[in-house]
């Protein structure tokens, strides 16, 4: 299977295209990786310190998970690198059109506005942290937390379209947890399960049934919303939550997943 992957240049994102990259079944035409540290232009926007606290957590932790694997591994992905936004440029557009992939995969990148859509559908699978459509927009991974639900902490795998996480759900997977867990921990642990998720569904790709996201109406989030009082809640609510869904793991098992037959439940 040849495919492009459109992602962004954390260590997160190197990752996630280096791992895929290495499947003996999957060659990767090209990685469009757009520059984008959230902590830089956070300290750039000039934001409040628990704000860039919360961030330093969170780098910290992917190079805890991420950082050997990225330094040591053999990078097949043939990653380019590009500024914010011009992933939709026409250069990168025409390039990708030109290579003809049999798909398309993209994490972490700017929203998709170019014809791809059009040229790639049902060809281009996004990948939203979030479980789709309970949580939509940015920060889809953080506000379950905020709001004492952490059983909505999960990853869609969609086809995208020009709406905001509406394209038709493939596969969706729910976080792992551990009582003694970190919040940003159970992200990245979540990162190195979809990366795995996406490689089965990558070589298994013939056999994907889309279906009609689920009907509700869910929440939606931007990233005005990040606040430090959501901060505050974020992690104190974090410990009697979790400890919450071990004592009632109906709470985790009763939302409604979209899930293709051939892979692990």
């Amino acid at each position: 299977m040849k495919i492009v992957i459109l992602t962004g240049d954390q260590l997160r994102h190197d990752y996630f295209r280096k791992i895929i990259a290495l499947n003996n079944n999957i060659e990767v035409l090209t990685s469009y990786c757009e520059s984008n540290n959230q902590l830089k232009s956070s300290v750039e926007k000039k934001s409040s310190q628990l704000q860039l606290e919360h961030l330093r957590i969170r780098e910290q932790s992917e190079k805890d998970f991420f950082e050997d694997f990225v330094l040591h591994s053999k990078d097949l992905s043939n990653p380019q690198k590009v500024n914010i936004g011009e992933i939709n440029n026409n250069f990168v557009v025409e390039n990708i059109i030109k290579l003809n992939p049999d798909l398309i995969i993209s994490y972490g990148c700017s929203i998709i506005t170019s014809k791809l859509l059009d040229v790639f559908e049902n060809k281009f699978i996004n990948l939203h942290l979030g479980l789709s459509p309970y949580y939509r927009g940015s920060g889809t991974n953080y506000w379950p937390f905020v709001n004492s639900e952490p059983e909505f902490c999960g990853v869609t795998f969609m086809y995208i379209d020009k709406g905001i996480d509406t394209g038709k759900i493939i596969h969706q997977i729910q976080a792992d947890y551990g009582k003694s867990d970190h919040p940003v921990v159970i992200g990245n642990r979540l990162i190195k399960k979809m990366s795995k998720v996406i490689i089965e569904l990558i070589n298994n790709f013939k056999r994907v049934e889309a279906k009609d996201e689920i009907l509700f109406n869910g929440k939606l989030y931007k990233n005005k919303d990040f606040s430090d009082e959501s901060i505050i809640r974020y992690y104190s609510n974090f410990a009697r939550t979790i400890e919450s869904l071990f004592e009632n793991k109906n709470k985790h098992e009763k939302i409604e997943l979209i899930q293709q037959h051939f892979l692990d439940k």
